[in-house]
């Protein structure tokens, strides 16, 4: 996957979001979070999370105390980003589109235009490409300006439009990372008006670039071959020479530009030299077709040069070569036709390497992969071959969740066997503390209601201590026992009734404001009280909400999680035939090449034993060796005029 271009998005979050935010830090961790996935090139796990945070957002009776506010027009850019990163090319053009629309700064609209005008790029919809770069007008974000201007030229070349491209690469020339790009299409831009001089001195600086980058070395050598095979093509031989000699011996369009070399010499006659390039060439890895013409060339050359024992060992060599490539390509054809193609493409250890593609053809155990390497390089194949990629990729994931929900299931019944138990003993402990709680509030409102009246109508015996109380019930109790006592008696009993209700009187306005301050700690305290209970209520829902209801909700959820599953095993099914009908059709083809080669290879290695054994037998007598000659040609009258390259020298380059 491409490298993700929306990195930087939070250190320019301040021109995004408007006057949302005041600063550049990152207030969602959600947000961040499918930063961090974008940027490990996980899109899959970006757009999910991302996705997941703006609908829940969305659904906020109050977004601004949603931490997501501050990065909103962010997010909603970076979802276009992110899906069009994972080629999601209809739903990213859709949230794109909804930003141009959008009351939004001009950076972010013109950004949002350059990414739509790459969809369509990238779907090669030519014309919508041009409609859309052509509406990027007014401020373009700095980090984007180079990168707009090289899209658009490369816009302007689909389209034919030739001289607008080349003077949009020619203002490129000199920027930092697109000097190369921009020079070698400038270069194709006056090839095609036929500006043939112009190009070739812009190929020519193109080729003497001084840099370390790997990337604008291999453009340097592309430039270098591109070259030289036109001048080939012109029948100008020794100055392609010159552009085909600094394409560099570890590049990789070396094997091209040897074969080339090699061609160059043999059209001046300079067999020596030619077999330089070749025999370099020759000890390469088979598999590239570029080797296999030089082990026929090798030997070719040693024939011109008269060297026909060295010529027919080559062609020997060749012949074994050629023999057991093509056992190699049966067992690839066969191997890839029984499915062992798709599971080595999908091996996630050959993936964490970068150079994967290349490190296949090294692997002993997968000889599909040996002749697939153009194959793999080509466009259709490399998005064929993503398609499926992401396919294995959700595939797996929809298995991860099926294997989930039964570890749900379990910990589902895990918790209901730990709460069930615990329950009615807590129920039973809770209904007491209930009845209790219910009885204290009911007495606490009938102290209240009293405290209400007595502001009005003050009764003092109700703020009575309880050894006042107990005082007050033994007065009337003898009052009652002594109705008929002397009156000295009464007046005793009268005296301390007195004494008690005069103490209630006095300390009455004290008594009742304290126990106003002992009504209001009762309260704090019932508040406690009422707080405890609340939270037993929500922990006692929470211990059954957390094993009940959940049956229905994962049953659904399986159920369409193996009706996704199933759809996309039968889409992989399908692209992973096309993947294979590709590979073997590539295959076939070198087949089929290489059983032209054998062919060749075993005319020429008969030939150059005759030749060889004819050079052999010059003390024969003249008689014997006129007769081994007709007999050599008897045997086959066209075998001295076989060329066994002349068929494939326009094949080269």
């Amino acid at each position: 996957m491409r490298t993700l271009v929306v990195s930087t998005l939070l250190l320019c979050a301040q021109c995004f979001a408007g006057d949302q935010q005041d600063d550049g830090a990152l207030r969602d961790m959600f947000y961040g979070e499918a930063l961090f996935y974008a940027n490990q090139g996980e899109f899959f796990e970006a757009i999910s999370r991302l996705d997941t945070e703006l609908a829940q957002h969305h659904r906020v009776d109050e977004p601004v105390r949603d931490t997501l506010y501050y990065h909103v027009n962010d997010a909603e850019f970076s979802v276009g980003d992110f899906e069009l990163s994972y080629r999601m090319h209809q739903k990213a053009g859709r949230a794109i589109k909804a930003v141009i629309e959008g009351d939004v700064d001009p950076q972010v609209r013109n950004e949002a235009i350059y990414r739509l005008a790459k969809i369509h790029f990238q779907k090669e919809q030519k014309l919508n490409a041009l409609h859309a770069i052509e509406r990027i007008d007014g401020e373009i974000p700095e980090r984007l300006e180079s990168e707009i201007e090289f899209l658009k030229g490369q816009i302007y070349m689909v389209n034919g439009k030739f001289v607008d491209a080349e003077g949009v690469f020619q203002a490129l020339i000199g920027e930092d990372g697109q000097e190369a790009y921009a020079e070698y299409n400038l270069a194709m831009s006056q090839f095609a008006q036929n500006e043939n001089a112009e190009a070739i001195q812009t190929m020519t600086r193109l080729g003497k670039l001084s840099s370390d980058d790997r990337a604008v070395l291999a453009i340097k050598d592309k430039a270098n071959l591109t070259l030289g095979s036109r001048l080939m093509e012109a029948g100008e031989y020794q100055a392609a020479k010159v552009f085909l000699e600094r394409v560099r011996l570890d590049g990789p369009y070396s094997n091209n530009a040897l074969l080339g070399l090699g061609w160059a010499s043999v059209t001046s006659d300079d067999y020596k030299q030619a077999l330089v390039p070749w025999s370099l060439l020759r000890d390469r890895h088979v598999t590239d077709p570029a080797v296999q013409d030089a082990l026929l060339g090798v030997p070719y050359a040693y024939g011109k040069l008269g060297l026909y024992g060295q010529a027919a060992l080559g062609y020997g060599r060749a012949l074994e070569a050629t023999n057991a490539e093509l056992d190699r390509l049966d067992a690839s054809i066969a191997s890839i036709k029984s499915g062992n193609f798709l599971k080595v493409l999908v091996r996630e250890e050959i993936k964490q390497d970068p150079d994967w593609v290349i490190k296949l053809r090294e692997l002993p155990e997968t000889p599909e992969t040996y002749y697939l390497m153009d194959l793999m390089a080509s466009h259709d194949f490399q998005s064929s071959l993503q398609n499926y990629f992401d396919l294995e990729q959700l595939r797996v994931k929809l298995e991860q969740w099926l294997a989930f929900y039964d570890a749900y299931e379990d910990l589902i019944d895990i918790r209901k066997a730990y709460y069930e138990p615990l329950l009615p003993d807590l129920d039973e402990r809770f209904r007491k503390l209930d009845s209790l709680i219910r009885l204290r509030m009911e007495q606490r409102d009938k102290i209240y209601q009293r405290l209400q009246a007595m502001l009005v109508v003050p009764r003092p015996e109700f703020l009575a201590r309880s050894e006042e109380q107990l005082a007050l019930r033994s007065l009337e109790a003898i009052e009652k026992s002594s109705r008929n006592s002397d009156s000295d008696t009464q007046r005793r009993i009268d005296r301390l009734r007195g004494i008690l209700q005069w103490k209630l009187a006095v300390e009455y306005d004290e008594r009742l404001t304290v126990t106003y301050k002992n009504l209001a700690a009762l309260d704090k305290d019932i508040e406690k009280l009422n707080e405890i209970y609340n939270s037993f209520v929500r922990t006692r829902q929470a211990a059954t909400q957390s094993y009940q209801g959940y049956d229905e909700q994962i049953a659904a959820l399986r159920t369409k999680n193996q009706r996704s599953l199933d759809t996309v095993e039968k889409l992989m099914l399908r692209q992973g035939h096309m993947l294979e009908a590709m590979a073997v059709n590539e295959l076939q083809e070198r087949t089929q090449k290489l059983e032209v080669a054998q062919v060749k290879a075993r005319f020429a290695l008969a030939e150059s034993y005759d030749r060889a054994t004819m050079e052999s037998s010059e003390s024969v007598p003249e008689n014997q060796k006129s007769t081994s000659s007709e007999t050599s040609a008897e045997k086959d009258p066209s075998l001295s005029k076989v060329d066994p390259l002349k068929d494939r020298k326009s094949d080269i380059l």
